[in-house]
């Protein structure tokens, strides 16, 4: 834990402040990969430009501000240029293999970088013609094919490097299939058959495929909240945040733990990276947590959690939900609204847990003498709020989505050179923030990209309405049973894959057919994105778990059972808004019906929360029931999810029949528990207390 001290008067105690977690260097990942090679000298400046070009040209592009003279770029055109600035530094930044050289680029290393970046330069000079002679369906020339064949290769071992095997294995015979669709053995998989040189156009020259909705979700809007995000983190918001979930949550009941999951929740906004997000704030607030009594694992599993809240929560999600709002056709905007309800349902989730638990083990806060103090950090860092501000009326307001991010980080800039003296920015800040950035966007690029060939393979072939059909008739029309099977098959694609790929290969395969059983879109959607990133935190994979046990020095396979037990919330609430699109708020007067929604959830998952935990706030630790400690913490759990769970729709009870079911079962839990946790207390000889 790094912190700093605050001279103190006389006898008053020593006042922790907390130094910034991100520090100059942080990177914030998608794919989560840590072997990687830190660029020198020549190279180090060749992606700096390149990066400044990126940002340049997005600007350009978002603002129509004509750097160009005389010339009118195209979509397609500004997509490929991006490729070609940021694509071939994949094969410089992330090693072929384990025991490639990290000090020094190989020569085929290089190879791959010309080979990459002269492939891209001749497809965007061709990409203008192709559209008006319609190439992507035939009658593409030669050379054209050929870079189209060496961009294919290319991006395939670009999904290697940042994925890993496991993103290669599973989209690279997806994006092969189109060669043998109409194979007898495919089943349900049949479509229409391609050649390899009709394949190849329509995956590079196509607005389907490489061209598609992931590569337009990064040129249109990503590009603009990481570079908010690289600026928040590089002017000392990371610090202003500890220090401010300390001073406000510090002192409550099993404080450390609450900071944990405001600190990341603020945290995540700037980055939307699960990985990034426990190494930065886990640092500061697992051995807080260790040291007020909370034991390892479990501290971890709670940081692992509050982590993983980063890619639900609003303003700044993750990149999957700009590719969500991409493939709805909605802005960004309509997506960071219908993931305000699910993120407060989940961090309330996590804070009731952490207050239960804190309450049985008997864990107090932290000394009020031992914390930063709250004016003194909102003195500090008042002007991360009004950038905040500014960023959410621009979008919610405004519905200017691509400009937000730019007028936030003009702000945030203009004011961080006026008011702060410790985070004012250099030449020098200005080539690292370039640097943090490039990094990022190579490895969304490298990732983003050969995605995008997923849906470039079933637009050609045509199957996604037929499979639509036939996932209907497994399901027997059954939404239940097709949500059932849907959660399962993005669990274990999330196993394997990013969550941005593994939501590409949902929304492509199993949303039609959820849709087609008359299922709010966004609810859908949201659906699987959900149950994309859950493998964060469910073994064997829980890479957040396991990267928090690395911190705490916890066993890494119990901090995964541990994060599933404390995050056990997430794994529900997605049917929660697939059954009443409210939540998500959609439909008829959403906010009203959302809000009364979140509350009646947010008042089931009390009793769930204290089920699990094993304390029930305003009746007492459950151990005082004896022998009926657990059936009543069952019975809690159940009648929990039954108040919490939204009626009507596909249900087939109304709201006020599911909320009287679950009282039903609450109330007399609950007196049983009062009468048997509050008993006088049995005297020597077997007499009670008068």
């Amino acid at each position: 834990m790094s912190s700093s001290t605050t001279t103190a008067p006389q006898d008053e105690a020593k006042r922790v402040v907390f130094d910034d977690p991100h520090g100059a260097a942080a990177n914030m990942q998608e794919a989560e990969v840590t072997r990687v090679r830190t660029l020198r000298g020549a190279w180090r400046w060749l992606l700096v430009a390149a990066t400044a070009a990126t940002i340049l040209l997005c600007i350009n592009q978002q603002f129509s501000l004509r750097f160009f003279v005389g010339y009118t770029q195209l979509n397609t055109e500004y997509f490929y240029l991006l490729i070609a600035l940021m694509l071939p530094f994949t094969f410089l930044i992330f090693p072929g293999t384990e025991r490639a050289p990290l000090d020094r680029i190989p020569w085929y290393d290089l190879v791959l970088f010309v080979a990459t970046f002269a492939a891209a330069l001749l497809l965007m000079s061709n990409v203008r013609k192709a559209a008006e002679a319609g190439w992507e369906f035939g009658g593409a020339p030669n050379n054209v094919i050929a870079a189209g064949l060496v961009m294919w290769v290319m991006l395939m071992e670009a999904l290697r490097r940042t994925g890993g095997w496991s993103l290669l294995l599973s989209v690279l015979p997806f994006t092969v299939y189109p060669l043998f669709a109409e194979a007898g053995w495919l089943g349900p998989f049949r479509g229409t058959q391609s050649t390899i040189e009709q394949a190849t156009a329509y995956h590079v020259l196509s607005g389907e495929s490489l061209l598609g909705i992931p590569i337009q979700a990064f040129a249109d809007t990503v590009i603009g909240f990481l570079v908010f995000g690289t600026a928040l983190m590089m002017t000392g918001a990371g610090k202003f945040f500890i220090n401010l979930s300390f001073a406000l949550c510090g002192t409550f009941r099993g404080g450390a733990a609450k900071v944990c999951i405001f600190a990341s929740g603020l945290l995540g906004m700037m980055s939307g990276s699960i990985i990034s997000n426990v190494l930065t704030a886990g640092t500061m607030t697992i051995p807080v947590m260790k040291k007020s009594g909370f034991r390892a694992s479990y501290a971890a599993a709670i940081e692992a959690c509050a982590s993983t809240g980063a890619v639900l929560a609003p303003p700044v999600m993750g990149a999957t939900a700009f590719v969500i709002a991409q493939f709805l056709n909605v802005s960004y905007a309509d997506v960071a609204l219908a993931a305000i309800i699910p993120a407060v349902l989940y961090y309330a989730g996590l804070f009731m847990q952490v207050d239960a638990y804190a309450a049985r083990h008997k864990l107090k806060g932290i000394p009020r003498a031992e914390l930063p103090r709250v004016m003194d950090t909102i003195k500090d860092g008042w002007y991360y709020v009004f950038v905040i501000a500014l960023l959410i009326v621009m979008l919610l307001y405004f519905k200017r989505e691509s400009h937000a991010p730019f007028y936030a980080t003009a702000l945030l800039l203009v004011l961080n050179q006026f008011f702060s003296k410790d985070t004012r920015w250099t030449l020098a800040t200005i080539g690292k923030f370039l640097e943090v950035n490039g990094r990022t966007f190579v490895e969304l690029v490298g990732i983003l990209a050969g995605c995008g060939l997923l849906i470039g393979a079933f637009s050609m072939t045509g199957v996604v309405s037929s499979l639509a059909n036939d996932l209907l008739h497994i399901a027997g029309d059954n939404p239940f049973l097709l949500l059932a099977m849907c959660a399962l098959t993005s669990l274990i694609l999330g196993l394997g894959l990013t969550t941005t790929a593994c939501y590409i290969f949902l929304a492509i395969l199993v949303a039609p057919a959820l849709e087609k059983l008359g299922l709010n879109r966004m609810a859908v959607h949201m659906f699987i994105f959900y149950w994309g990133m859950l493998s964060s935190i469910t073994p064997p994979v829980a890479i957040a778990s396991f990267a928090a046990a690395g911190i705490a020095g916890s066993p890494a396979m119990k901090t995964g059972w541990e994060s599933m037990w404390v995050g056990s919330i997430i794994y529900f609430l997605p049917f929660f808004f697939v059954l009443n699109p409210a939540l998500v708020l959609q439909g008829p007067s959403p906010y009203l019906a959302g809000f009364g929604l979140m509350g009646l959830a947010a008042f089931g998952t009390l009793f769930i929360c204290g089920g699990i935990q094993g304390y029930q706030p305003f009746v007492g630790d459950l151990r005082g029931a004896g022998v009926l400690e657990w059936p009543l913490r069952v019975l809690l759990v159940i009648g929990g999810f039954v108040v919490a769970t939204p009626g009507g729709g596909i249900m087939p009870l109304s709201q006020l029949q599911v909320t009287l079911l679950g009282l039903g079962i609450l109330l007399p839990t609950i007196l049983i528990a009062l009468l048997l946790i509050r008993r006088p207390p049995a005297m020597p000889d077997g007499l009670r207390v008068p």
